[in-house]
């Protein structure tokens, strides 16, 4: 079934309110489908008032009530099309103020717990999402890649980039295992340029194997918190990516010309949505498992071609 499209005709004029639960990698998602349609926004924080709030509001929308007095949310100021927002915190709030404004109501993740009459719920594939008219699908993370230029390349180099997350329920990082990986990136790139990030999940262990190597340009989080993971892709040849966080993986997919190698700490068995998730990458050839030897995985999801077909 061929997911419905929400009303936005010139989409591009429209204002979206765009709801925060205080969660970056739900927020940036919000913010990623504002960007990819070129609509104006507004973020306003928003918040059960108890746990005991929260957990009534499911059983309230299961009733087909609404209720502003179970959550706070900043003052709302002007007219807007539709309320987007992504998490737990915000799902309820986003169907009572779409309601009270004359808005429309977008949900970003499947909003598990809740109703699904959302005029548009944006899922992941690894999610198993039903069928459903007002339900479209995507196989990745929705993220918007931005280069800030943190990291600027010289001309007439090339570059190999490292991208190092931290432990995860899908996946442990073992130390000697990222130092083998990683020294065989060295041993089959001995002409490019290679970099390193780490990440705000990444265990000083693991920072103190990558000071073992002589990066061009090492970026760790511990001593310098920034993210120029945008940077590296557009910069890069071959990005090699730690198996443990899809968002990371998603933006790898979804931005620049790079082949996308991922390290995984051991065989990745058994059935579950990450798994899931890797898998229909690897058939679709945006990623290779990284077995000691590289292969050309560069294709792109195109998230805005996808995201259009849908709100237009």
């Amino acid at each position: 079934m061929k997911p419905s499209r929400i009303d936005l005709v010139d989409v591009e004029k429209k204002r979206l309110l765009i709801l925060s639960d205080g969660k970056p990698g739900h927020l940036n998602q919000s913010l990623a489908f504002a960007r990819y349609l070129g609509c104006d926004f507004n973020v306003c924080a928003v918040s059960f008032r108890s746990r005991i709030a929260k957990a009534f509001s499911y059983l309230i929308d299961r009733c087909g009530l609404r209720m502003n007095s179970l959550f706070r949310v900043d003052r709302i100021e002007g007219e807007f099309d539709a309320v987007v927002s992504a998490g737990s915190e915000t799902y309820f709030a986003n169907k009572v103020l779409a309601q009270q404004i004359g808005a429309k109501s977008v949900a970003i993740m499947l909003p598990r717990g809740y109703r699904y009459n959302f005029d548009l719920i944006v899922a992941q594939e690894h999610d198993s999402p039903p069928v459903r008219p007002n339900i479209t699908s995507l196989p990745i993370n929705l993220s918007y890649v931005e280069p800030q230029g943190l990291v600027v390349g010289t001309s007439g180099e090339r570059y190999v980039s490292l991208l190092v997350g931290g432990n995860s329920k899908h996946v442990v990082l073992d130390e000697d295992r990222l130092r083998q990986q990683v020294a065989t990136i060295f041993t089959l790139f001995p002409e490019h340029k290679i970099l390193v990030t780490s990440s705000r999940r990444t265990p000083l262990a693991l920072e103190k194997v990558l000071d073992e190597f002589p990066f061009t340009r090492a970026i760790l989080y511990s001593r310098e918190p920034i993210n120029p993971i945008p940077d590296f892709l557009q910069l890069s040849d071959y990005v090699f990516l730690t198996a443990d966080s899809s968002s990371m993986i998603s933006e790898a997919v979804s931005y620049g010309c790079s082949n996308i190698e991922i390290l995984a700490p051991h065989p990745i068995k058994g059935q579950n949505k990450f798994s899931r998730f890797l898998q229909h990458l690897i058939d679709e050839g945006c990623v290779h498992l990284f077995d000691g030897e590289t292969a050309e995985c560069h294709q792109k999801i195109d998230l805005g071609k996808r995201l259009r077909e849908v709100a237009l």
